[in-house]
């Protein structure tokens, strides 16, 4: 069953098949072992022809090699942004073939998003994605055979400056240095999710650079960190 079909189910169906995906033991990495005082940097929702670009340009400029997570039909649209990520040497991940909640998903929909958007990256990218991550964080008990056949873990976050509703670039330079730890996973948004996400990314990324090195930490790749 897949679509609004979905919905009908009894709810308590439908919360043990979305609720307790959740308490599943290995349903998504929150953060690395914090061995080391590092952090990574990844970015969901692009690739987004405009902001993405400007990310890229400005961790070029301060050394960081961050993780993309990437829509699939946006990177069909955009695949010389997705070949750049690979070329500068970012992570690439899995951010479903159109962004639907998986709580909205059955099964079927669940293979469609999932298996679709790893092939729509890998074709723009011309490299499969390492990772995979839900859009908002929201799993089902359908995905995690499917990552397993893809061999793309699902990784979440520790920090995220903004999730569903704006926040000027300052506040998601403190709201971030308040709450990162070693090994954290902070989640930001080059692409707009949030109408302006990108921009005002484009705004606090060079801050949140130069506050997480004052502050003593290594900005590491996803692939190193984890």
């Amino acid at each position: 069953m897949s679509g609004a079909g979905w919905l009908l189910v009894p709810a308590a169906v439908w919360a043990g098949y979305t609720w307790g995906s959740h308490l599943f033991p290995l349903g998504g990495l929150r953060r690395a072992p914090a061995r080391a005082r590092a952090v990574a940097l990844t970015f969901d929702d692009g690739p987004d022809p405009d902001t993405t670009p400007r990310v890229l340009d400005l961790l070029a400029e301060h050394g960081v090699r961050g993780a993309f997570f990437l829509v699939g039909r946006r990177a069909a649209r955009a695949p010389g942004v997705a070949q750049r990520i690979v070329r500068e040497g970012h992570d690439l991940g899995n951010h479903t073939l159109s962004h639907r909640s998986l709580w909205l998903c059955g099964p079927r929909a669940t293979a469609r998003e999932v298996r679709g958007g790893h092939e729509a990256v890998a074709q723009a990218a011309g490299q499969a994605p390492g990772f995979f991550r839900p859009p908002w964080g929201l799993t089902n008990l359908a995905l995690f055979p499917l990552l397993r056949e893809l061999g793309t873990p699902c990784v979440l976050w520790s920090v995220q400056p903004e999730s569903r509703r704006a926040v000027p670039a300052a506040r998601q330079v403190e709201h971030a240095r308040g709450r990162v730890g070693a090994g954290a996973i902070l989640d930001l948004h080059d692409a707009d999710g949030v109408p302006g996400a990108g921009t005002r990314l484009v705004e606090a990324l060079p801050a949140l650079i130069r506050t997480l090195r004052a502050d003593g930490y290594t900005l590491a790749p996803l692939r190193d960190l984890l």
